[in-house]
């Protein structure tokens, strides 16, 4: 079997799985409790928490535990949305994740009005658009870090530089990004940012969002105070000190330069075939991340590629896991191109630091049998 679906989620490392079963073995105790085996799990916690804030260059007191992504995102757009009740504008991006964008639809719905800001056809947002798109009644923007399809990176760094003097805040959605991308919040900038363990080989059900100091935050859930009082639930010590495990594990640039190779050695190897294809999105460096390569193969409807492949053992997906089972073309496609056909003839390809030269090799020679 090959797996080359990592954008949908990456497989466990067995020093993570290792770290989740001693702690649920021995470190079994309700941090909140203030006896031995409580106060050993809030040891466990606080660690796994100075770790994770450190990888992003936070500190402990910014993070806030949640069960992943989608969680983080409800929590950051309902925080920013009821922090000023007299603004009543969001500014987002049509290619939002699904945690975003039926955020804001439901926002929408309760009286605030979303400018959705169109992307290029490689995949990315005018900083033109976002300056045209301020309001006065502005209340936060929204732009993912990484497009979780096209892997097309979002420019962040330059959005906080526009907001540095307006009473605006601005979140992103850094799943796709964390663990591929260098994240320091301080240069990046964002007031808010969301995270998912399951994108890095570590655990499902565990994320984070970053909560720059002093801003201010409605709790998304209610009982006994734990997370600072904003989201309550006893923690899930085991994985989160699994996710600590996977980042401590990470070795960026090694990661970076194998999965470099990896992307080129796809591309090279299609090109030397009779396959008409066309990436999507923009190959600049700068632009997008190695992880994700998303491919037209032209007059091959995707879903006959999925079926074929999968029956020969390769694991990929025409889009974002989180829209599975829906036979309608990728959204970020037909934002990007306008085109219906392109759309429902792309596949998206993701690597992870386990993949081999050899995988993409026989991906290649699989493709050859049925996109020609």
């Amino acid at each position: 079997m090959i797996y080359l679906d990592n954008a949908a989620t990456t497989i466990p490392l067995p020093d993570v799985i290792s770290a989740m079963t001693d702690t649920m073995m021995n470190v079994y105790g309700n941090p909140s409790s203030t006896y031995q085996v409580g106060r050993q799990a809030k040891k466990k916690l606080d660690e796994s928490r100075t770790s994770l804030a450190m990888s992003i260059g936070a500190t402990s007191d910014e993070l806030i535990f949640t069960s992943g992504g989608t969680e983080s995102n409800n929590f950051a757009l309902h925080s920013l949305a009821y922090r000023d009740v007299t603004k009543k504008h969001i500014i987002t991006s049509v290619i939002e994740h699904p945690s975003v964008l039926n955020t804001v639809e439901e926002l929408e719905k309760k009286g605030f009005d979303v400018t959705y800001l169109p992307v290029d056809k490689s995949g990315v947002i005018s900083i033109q658009d976002v300056k045209n798109a301020i309001r006065p009644d502005t209340s936060f923007i929204s732009v993912m870090y990484v497009n979780n399809e096209v892997g097309t990176v979002q420019p962040i760094e330059q959005i906080a530089e526009l907001l540095k003097d307006k009473d605006i805040l601005l979140h992103t959605d850094a799943v796709q990004a964390y663990g591929i991308l260098p994240i320091d919040v301080k240069k990046l900038g964002a007031d808010m940012l969301s995270v998912s363990s399951h994108k890095v080989h570590g655990p499902r059900g565990t994320g984070f969002v970053f909560v720059k100091k002093g801003v201010r935050v409605q709790p998304l859930l209610h009982g006994g105070g734990q997370e600072q009082g904003v989201r309550s639930g006893t923690e899930n010590v085991a994985s989160i000190a699994g996710f600590a495990k996977a980042i401590s594990q990470l070795h960026l640039t090694d990661k970076q330069k194998h999965i470099v190779q990896l992307q080129e050695t796809l591309l090279s190897e299609l090109s030397k075939t009779e396959i008409d294809y066309e990436v999507n999105g923009s190959m600049e460096e700068t632009r997008k991340v190695p992880t994700i390569v998303n491919v037209w193969f032209k007059g091959i409807p995707a879903s006959k590629l999925l079926i074929q492949l999968d029956l020969s053992g390769i694991m990929v997906s025409a889009g974002s896991a989180c829209s599975a089972g829906s036979l309608k073309p990728s959204r970020i496609l037909l934002s990007m191109f306008q085109d219906e056909k392109r759309a429902s003839e792309s596949l998206r390809i993701s690597f992870s630091e386990m993949n081999t030269l050899e995988e993409i090799k026989t991906l290649v020679e699989t493709l050859k049998k049925y996109a020609v």
